[in-house]
């Protein structure tokens, strides 16, 4: 067999391409130790592209590691539903449960999702046909608007589409950037007076029965309206009843750390190894990108809307920054609310408002994706 010299020294293989690639993983890296902005998976992300585009690396290659763990970890979809399970584990749906009506905002505030999904489909096969967008490809676009990283790599997982990748990077850069997008939104469809508003800080907290009642009585419902949301609403609300029962708290302790951390550094190399630079150096990626920011401003304007549309119904008694909240970036969003309502006033403490809202917009991505898998396929 021959071996050149190309055979062994990858930088004769070096192109452009190449290295835009390398210099977008050590950025990502930059981003995640310099500017702290979502390290726990942007670096293994950045990783997993500079390896993966290293010539010859061979890390991509039928029977490298990044070809194996993306077979059985996201072809699968094995690893958004693995982190499922920590997040259901992590989150307390207690504020939510203390303010019921915080669904409705949750919900509103998903308009991001559907908004950005027809927006893309125009601009692909619906209409305009500029850009290499199929309906299954709008739909994972689209569903950047959960603000909730796993929901977007299930859902382009399932879809195959193939700009899974960008779409994941995306949601996970914006999740982090919620602080910057939110507040000038969050300012310009509120008055002063509105962000003034001061809400109750305590409410009757709800029973330990109620919290192990109610990821239950969730999957029986939901999966039942919504078949295709059974993967991940039942791995959700399973690690919260891992949370709420109890007698398990070594399991709930494993889903919130060594499980959800094994998995977040094998899902970040994976989704950093999908991204060749054949096929992610295209106009496509940045159209996506740009979509990402407009799901997200969609998704904080119309729970605002729904906020202030509340605060007049309610007789002045609801704040309307809460609905900025209802996207799935948790804690983000909820701190985001915080923050700028005691801005306004010293005394207005609406973070445990605003919590309810965003883990309302938790399940409510969730859904959301679950019908976006249930509709999807009956158009194409």
């Amino acid at each position: 067999m021959d071996i050149s010299a190309s055979d062994f020294l990858g930088f004769l293989n070096l192109n452009w391409q190449v290295v835009s690639m390398l210099a977008i993983g050590g950025f990502l890296i930059y981003l995640g130790t310099a500017k702290n902005v979502e390290p726990v998976i942007l670096i293994p992300i950045g990783t997993g592209i500079m390896l993966a585009n290293i010539p010859l690396g061979g890390m991509v290659d039928e029977g490298g590691l990044f070809a194996v763990l993306k077979e059985a970890g996201i072809q699968t979809e094995l690893f958004p539903l693995l982190i499922f399970i920590g997040i259901g584990a992590m989150i307390d749906f207690g504020p939510f449960l203390e303010r019921p009506y915080t669904i409705l905002l949750g919900a509103v505030a998903q308009f991001g999702i559907f908004g950005t999904f027809f927006l893309a489909y125009l601009l692909g096969d619906g209409w305009l046909h500029i850009m290499d967008f199929s309906l299954k490809d709008a739909a994972s676009i689209g569903i950047i608007g959960s603000a909730d990283g796993p929901t977007s790599i299930y859902v382009s997982s399932v879809f195959q589409s193939k700009y899974a990748a960008a779409i994941v990077v995306a949601a996970y850069s914006y999740m982090a950037l919620v602080p910057i997008i939110q507040p000038p939104i969050m300012r310009w469809l509120t008055t002063k007076r509105e962000r003034r508003v001061e809400m109750p800080i305590k409410t009757d907290a709800v029973s330990r029965r109620t919290k192990i009642i109610f990821p239950i009585a969730t999957v029986l419902i939901v999966c039942l309206i919504a078949p295709k949301a059974t993967p991940l609403i039942g791995c959700l609300m399973f690690g919260n009843v891992l949370r709420e029962c109890g007698v398990v708290e070594r399991l709930s302790a494993t889903a919130q750390n060594e499980l959800t951390n094994v998995v977040t550094i094998l899902l970040g190399l994976t989704v950093g190894g999908m991204m060749i630079a054949s096929q992610f150096l295209k106009p496509e990626t940045i159209i996506i990108f740009v979509m990402g920011i407009i799901a997200f401003a969609l998704d904080t304007a119309a729970g605002v809307i729904f906020g202030k549309i509340m605060y007049i119904l309610s007789g002045r008694k609801i704040n309307p920054l809460i609905g900025a909240a209802g996207i799935s970036a948790f804690p983000m969003s909820a701190r985001v609310v915080q923050k700028m309502g005691l801005q306004e006033n010293p005394h207005n403490h609406l973070l445990m408002h605003a919590v309810g809202t965003n883990t309302a917009g938790q399940i409510a991505s969730v859904v959301a994706g679950g019908a976006m898998l249930m509709l999807i396929p009956l158009f194409s």
